[in-house]
C-alpha cells in the first residue's frame, strides 16, 4: 500500500552548484528507480542552520514530496547516511490533512500578502 511522504535533507555548504545537483539526482534516482512517485520537488537553497552541524553554519536544504511503498525508506535512509555531503535527513509520512495542506501551500494560498487598509481604500 503506497503512502505518502516527505522528506528534507540537508547538504554540506562547501559543495560547488553542480556537485549540489549531482547530490540531489542521485537521491531522486534512489527514489525514481524503486518506484516511487515525486509529487513536488523544492530546492530551498543555501540556509543558515539553527545550530552549528559538523562546525557549519549554513546548509543546502532540498525537499522531496512522493507516494512510495513503505520499504522504500529504510533505502533512501541508507543512502543518506552513506553520503558524506548529507549533514541531517528527516523522513515523515504524511496524512490527508498534510496533504491537503501541501497541496494549498504549493497554490501559495499561505504566502499571499494580506492587503492593508490603505491598499484597500486606493482601489
Amino acid at each position: 500500500m503506497t503512502k505518502n511522504y516527505e522528506t528534507v535533507f540537508i547538504l554540506t555548504p562547501v559543495l560547488s552548484e553542480a556537485q549540489m545537483k549531482d547530490t540531489v539526482g542521485k537521491f531522486k534516482k534512489v527514489l525514481t528507480d524503486n518506484g516511487a512517485e515525486i509529487v513536488n520537488e523544492e530546492n530551498w537553497g543555501l540556509r543558515k542552520l539553527a545550530y552549528p552541524i559538523q562546525h557549519k553554519t549554513t546548509g543546502f536544504y532540498h525537499l522531496f514530496e512522493f507516494r512510495s511503498e513503505p520499504e522504500l525508506i529504510a533505502k533512501l535512509e541508507t543512502e543518506y547516511r552513506r553520503e558524506e555531503a548529507v549533514m541531517r535527513f528527516l523522513t515523515t509520512v504524511l496524512d490527508k490533512h498534510a496533504v491537503v495542506y501541501n497541496e494549498r501551500r504549493k497554490k501559495g494560498e499561505f504566502n499571499k500578502k494580506k492587503e492593508t487598509k490603505k491598499e484597500a481604500a486606493a482601489k
